[in-house]
């Protein structure tokens, strides 16, 4: 499927809220670790991982604040 159905269901809503949460947790994670670690190496693919997960976090919120009208 290429876009998102216009009535999202109950499930799908279930879902989305827990990939938000999983996305949400993961970009805090790599953020505080980033910030904790010495090694720039290492620091600047926890900052790309932390900014990985909070764009599929906004893409799940426009999913949610257009009721399934978001493309792309």
């Amino acid at each position: 499927m290429d876009s998102v159905p216009k009535m999202i269901s109950t499930k799908d809503l279930m879902y989305l809220s827990d990939m938000f949460e999983w996305m949400f947790t993961a970009s805090k994670k790599a953020t505080h670790y980033s910030n904790e670690v010495t090694d720039p190496n290492i620091k600047e693919v926890l900052t790309i991982v932390a900014a990985m997960h909070a764009k599929h976090c906004r893409k799940i919120t426009n999913i949610l604040n257009e009721g399934g009208n978001a493309n792309g």
